[in-house]
């Protein structure tokens, strides 16, 4: 029986690529088939339209629950590549084999041209590969692949040498499920192809694929139906977003309300990506150099490389003189011999080179003798060289190639609203048109469009700021970013709120980040969230421990439910539901005695905040309502009881095991509610439990008195960041602390200032005058100016210094005073001591 000619190969590698185009022209097949995306058959003809390489085809599935994306890149020196071109000039059919990008055997894969296709493989690879660098005594896998096939032997000697190797590497292992899957789908086109007709003179097939699969195909394909294999799709149910491609290839209905966008696109690529030490797990590192092997050979790449690297360590003023190269060029010859190449490679190269330039010990292992990304420590020298065998070389599409909708969409919009991505652009967020703006370019930055970055701007959706700065740009890399966003959707809306969604899953029920997606969701009009979405709120909220943690979440959440009418996001009914769950939980998490660490009281005070605006505003909704008519039989605005808030809120202020942060926030809630009491049937619930001004300042001292000095500003932060605007006017509470203050002793004063200097804080520059002015009078210093008071002080020393100077003096002067001694022009009775 006539037996399929299969060439397995390492992607991305030049010698490999060099023998399928060798063995293409020599055999002249019927049909090339190639490790591939199945899908994009019927859509050959775009690959071979004039595109600067690299390219990449870019697969999605992406959906309300998952989404996944792949490449499949293609650069000249890769086998595949030379396949499609060299197949072409042969008049050979061109196949892809592989399944689509959306099959589950590829959803742990971003690339498919992976080296080790397997997880359960992996540790067989790495014993024979090792066994092999210490047989050959070489460093490193991709030494090990220069060392045996990239030394420019002759065809038939490195397809001998490659059938032998890949033999060993993959052995009998069936592999796992997914390799298993893909190999069944190529073993079945192979045994298509074998079943067809061809022409006298021509070989039968020739396969293109990973040399970890070619052992397998070489024994599946007999086995398999000569049907022509039928490429698997996803269940979907076309929807208004779907593409005319997108549907003619249907085959199945989604259950009710589904949705799933799958397809494939061209996109440009870059060496950069391509790049083994980017992260990329490719067949090949250097994809520059190995270019330059394509197009050159070894000796003309080393000579460009050389001079490369030279140039760029010369820019960066780093060493790299003349005599630097000279001995370069004798090591690199030196260690080729050694090992037995007839000419240096890459390993020798950078071998020669780190020999010749690194003059210091090395703190990290150097990068060629390593998969991955590059490590800390890494010397400089070899950082740039590495960088220069990466390359800078972007692809570029031909024009008239096909994209998917939204890149129509996202031109039309930025056309639309007059957006030019170039520049600085300043948008006036109270103006509508440059609201609109906001929308759009928000939009973009969920989507990760390079080129587009806010750099000044308030932090939340709404806020006092009105001004929000962008820096716009159109880089290299953008139309491939905007091409792989389509897989979120066909309109710009739609794929903002689908890649934002997605984040918000990854989120893994964090209240934080998802609060801060749904403020991100108000940015860019997003309002309309899924109702899975919703439940990953309501399980975060649920499943949150932390009142620090939920506390900065609602007061977010709050503020978009009050005050997003410009966003679209006023009384969206996600807020609604999440705000009511969230205020309950919250209560509950703060009822316990528990301490409040420094790096906590910030977002421990946000959650008293945030608890107390909602008690607020609810009770605010129900007084309004009270009074109009038309509106006492809607519905309130949240579905909460302010009682309950503030009963817990009480018995918070009367615990002593709690914090006093938190006893003073408790207490200063209940204050600066005591002005909404009256007037409602919600308020006349609660009007026993808020304290009036008067009790309420004397219970703030209460409080305040029984605490030690060093948690004193504690409770006065709590007070002031809960209830400042009742506390700082009212002058029975400024007169009481500073009583409170001038009893202090010098000791307790010192230990007292660092904390009571931070509850001050919370008060702005005008209300700090107002109270200075308030000192003064009780102090009959009217005459003396607030700055007196509010100044900061001459010199350097922090007022901590110069209350800890005053401590120490004063005891001096006391033990002086106790022998009986003086210094000149000091009373003795104030010397003398208590």
């Amino acid at each position: 029986m006539t037996q399929p000619h299969i060439v397995g190969v390492r992607h991305h590698s030049p010698a490999c690529a060099r023998l399928v185009a060798e063995r293409i022209r020599t055999l002249r097949p019927a049909f090339v088939l190639i490790e591939g995306p199945a899908d994009f058959n019927e859509r050959l003809d775009e690959l071979y339209l004039p595109h600067r390489l690299p390219v990449a085809i870019y697969s999605y599935l992406s959906g309300d629950e998952r989404h996944h994306g792949s490449w499949s890149p293609f650069a000249e020196h890769s086998p595949e590549w030379q396949a499609l071109m060299v197949a072409r000039e042969v008049g050979a059919a061109v196949r892809f084999i592989d399944l689509p990008a959306w099959h589950k055997a590829f959803s742990h894969m971003e690339n498919r041209y992976a080296d080790v296709a397997d997880h359960a493989h992996e540790e067989r690879a790495e014993a024979y590969e090792r066994a092999l660098t210490e047989t050959l005594s070489v460093q490193g896998r991709d030494a090990l692949w220069d060392h045996l096939f990239e030394d420019g032997c002759d065809a038939g000697e490195l397809a001998r040498r490659l059938s032998t190797y890949f033999d060993h590497l993959r052995g009998e292992d069936r592999g796992s499920q997914g390799n298993q899957a893909r190999e069944d789908m190529m073993a079945r086109w192979i045994a298509w192809a074998m079943a067809q007709p061809v022409q006298a003179g021509h070989a039968q097939a020739l396969v293109v694929c990973g040399g970890y699969h070619a052992p397998a195909l070489a024994r599946l394909w007999q086995g398999m139906p000569a049907d022509l294999p039928v490429t698997p799709q996803p269940s979907v149910e076309p929807s208004a977003e779907s593409t005319p491609e997108m549907a003619a290839r249907t085959t199945a209905a989604a259950p009710a309300g589904a949705l799933l966008r799958f397809g494939s696109y061209l996109v440009p690529y870059t060496f950069k990506r391509l790049d083994a030490f980017a992260g990329y797990a490719s067949g090949m590192p250097s994809p520059a150099y190995y270019q330059w092997v394509w197009e050159l050979g070894p000796e003309g790449a080393a000579h460009r490389a050389l001079q490369q690297v030279m140039q760029r360590l010369r820019e960066k003023k780093l060493p790299a003189s003349t005599a630097d190269l000279m001995a370069m060029h004798l090591r690199a010859q030196g260690l080729a011999r050694l090992r037995g190449h007839e000419k240096p490679l890459r390993s020798d190269w950078l071998d020669a080179l780190a020999g010749a330039l690194v003059k210091d010990a090395l703190d990290a292992p150097l990068p060629w003798t390593y998969r991955g990304a590059m490590r800390p420590g890494t010397d400089p020298v070899l950082v740039q060289a590495m960088d220069v065998l990466a390359g800078d070389t972007v692809g570029r599409l031909a024009p008239g190639t096909p994209q998917p909708p939204l890149v129509a969409a996202v031109q039309a919009e930025l056309a639309a609203h007059g957006i030019v991505l170039r520049g600085q652009l300043k948008l006036d967020l109270l103006g509508e048109a440059d609201r609109a703006k906001s929308r759009v370019l928000h939009r973009l930055a969920i989507l990760r469009l390079p080129g587009v970055r806010r750099t000044q701007g308030p932090k939340l959706a709404m806020s006092g700021e009105r001004t929000e700065l962008w820096s716009l740009g159109e880089p290299l890399e953008q139309q491939a970013a905007l091409i792989e966003a389509g897989a979120w959707g066909a309109s710009l809306h739609d794929a903002a709120r689908a890649r934002l969604e997605d984040d918000l899953r990854q989120a893994r029920g964090r209240i934080g980040p998802l609060a801060e997606g749904l403020n991100q969701a108000a940015w860019a009009g997003l309002s309309a969230l899924s109702d899975s979405l919703l439940r990953e709120l309501q399980g975060a909220i649920a499943n949150e421990a932390r009142f620090e943690a939920l506390g900065p979440a609602l007061s977010v959440l709050h503020t978009l439910l009050r005050h997003g009418q410009m966003l679209g996001m006023a009384d969206a009914p996600v807020l609604r539901v999440v705000i009511a769950a969230g205020f309950d939980r919250a209560l509950w998490l703060l009822e316990p005695p528990a301490e409040v660490s420094p790096a906590d009281m910030q977002p421990h005070l946000e959650g008293h905040l945030a608890l107390r605006r909602i008690v607020a505003d609810v009770l605010a909704d129900a007084q309004d309502r009270a009074h109009d008519a038309n509106s006492a039989n809607a519905a309130s605005l949240l579905d909460i009881e302010p009682a309950r808030a503030l009963a817990v809120w009480q018995r918070k202020a009367a615990d002593t095991a709690a914090a006093p942060v938190s006893r003073g926030a408790a207490l200063g809630a209940t204050l600066s509610l005591a002005g909404r009491a009256v007037g409602t049937q919600v308020q006349s619930q609660v009007h026993s439990q808020v304290t009036s001004h008067a009790d309420g300042v004397s219970e703030a001292m209460q409080l305040l008195h029984s605490l030690p000095a060093p948690v004193l500003g504690d409770a006065l932060t709590g007070l002031l960041a809960l209830a400042r605007e009742t506390l700082a006017a009212e002058p029975a509470f400024i007169a009481g602390m500073d009583r409170t203050v001038q009893a202090l002793d010098n000791a307790d004063f010192v230990r007292a200032m660092p904390s009571l200097r931070a509850a001050f804080a919370w008060l702005p520059p005008q209300e700090r005058g107002l109270l200075a002015d308030q000192v003064l009078a009780l102090h009959d210093a009217t005459h003396l100016s607030r700055r007196t008071l509010t100044a900061p002080l001459a010199g350097d020393a922090a007022p901590e210094q110069l209350a800890e100077a005053r401590r120490v003096e004063d005891e001096v002067l006391a033990r002086l005073a106790a022998w009986g001694l003086t210094l000149p022009g000091q009373d003795t009775e104030e010397a003398a001591p208590s």
